[in-house]
């Protein structure tokens, strides 16, 4: 009926819409825009995903901050590491393939290459990808596995080296013994019981490492993801992460002590040799094998034994000599001052070629 000369109006067969229809549009378009969102098709939601994800990265700032010694590295990375790879697997094989070579101090030697191998292998692929890249990011998981294998890797290297200086106090000290206490059950536990130590150290510094808090400041002042450098990025208490790692040091320190021992004993035994045949020959078989401990000591005790405000990007440098030029050179050592060692590789040639 009409009111007051105007007709009440029907919405349903009019052109305009009524409140409720728009209420109900509204509603249904902000619905679907968050199911959008929450999609995983979604750009907003790939975007938000993105955001949350490089808050999670570190920046590795690499071995230099100039641009043209970075290009050096770079080129020095990429000659040593086929190098390395190449030369270690190399004594392996000798090792492997050449009978007379399957005695303790071999087999020794042929792990302290596999070792090499892995460690060189953490940082060094790694570094040349981003460089090429054009990216320095690396993730917060990755960075942890990183400081986790280099943490391992480095231990169990220490370890075995402290097993080849006892095994050679045992040939110099005790000849008569020597197949009695090296025997192949022996090595085999010497082995075992290195990774094992390896391991144990690093495991917990890998997990106190993963449960702090980290600054806006996320930029490593090295090549790769070391303990020392994301500690001083850190915003919680590290009182107790530095105390673990200076203990951890000082259980790395354990091989050089038996190292230190065992070489007393030799050059103790030695010196007693009226003979000087028997001083030139002891001074051959442990000669390459003091080398490559001075190497390798002489770097990481240049780098972790001080305190860590002193840490700088600087000591990058230090870091590319244990882990890049040592497990280079380790082939070289033992292989030009070793007469067996040379053999078996001109025989492993050998049968290649004529092959």
């Amino acid at each position: 009926m009409p009111i007051f000369g105007f007709r009440k109006p029907r919405y349903r067969h009019s052109n305009h819409r009524s409140p409720r229809w728009w209420l109900k549009k509204v509603i249904t378009h902000s619905n679907s825009q968050l199911l959008l969102d929450s999609s995983p098709f979604s750009t907003k939601g790939s975007m938000r995903e993105d955001n949350q994800s490089s808050k999670l990265d570190f920046i590795l700032l690499g071995a230099s901050s100039q641009k043209e010694q970075e290009n050096f590295f770079f080129f020095l990375f990429l000659f040593i590491y086929p190098i390395t790879l190449i030369g270690n697997l190399l004594i392996i094989l000798a090792i492997c393939s050449e009978i007379r070579l399957h005695n303790p101090m071999y087999f020794l030697l042929a792990n302290l290459s596999l070792v090499d191998i892995f460690f060189c292998s953490v940082t060094i692929p790694k570094a040349l990808a981003n460089h090429l890249v054009g990216s320095k990011a690396i993730s917060f998981g990755g960075c942890m596995a990183q400081m986790c294998f280099m943490l391992a890797l480095g231990n169990t290297d220490s370890y075995i080296l402290a097993a080849m200086a006892y095994d050679r106090a045992v040939a110099i000290t005790r000849p008569l013994h020597y197949t009695t206490v090296m025997s192949p059950g022996a090595c085999f536990l010497l082995v075992v019981g290195s990774w094992v130590m390896g391991n144990a150290n690093a495991v917990p510094h890998t997990l106190l490492t993963a449960r702090l808090s980290f600054c806006a400041n996320k930029e490593v002042a090295n090549f790769y993801c070391d303990i020392a450098s994301l500690l001083k990025l850190s915003c919680s208490d590290i009182h107790f992460n530095v105390k673990m790692m200076y203990l951890g040091a000082g259980v790395f320190s354990l091989p050089l002590l038996c190292i230190i021992i065992s070489y007393v004993r030799v050059f103790s035994t030695v010196l007693r040799v009226p003979s000087t045949k028997g001083v030139r020959k002891a001074f051959s078989t442990c000669g390459s094998h003091l080398t490559v401990v001075s190497l390798y000591y002489g770097t990481v005790m240049g780098m972790y034994f001080r305190p860590l405000t002193s840490y700088s990007l600087k000591d990058a440098v230090i870091t590319v000599m244990y882990t890049a030029v040592t497990p280079m050179l380790n082939p070289f050592i033992y292989s030009l001052r070793n007469q067996d060692m040379k053999a078996a590789l001109r025989k492993l040639f050998s049968k290649r070629i004529s092959s």
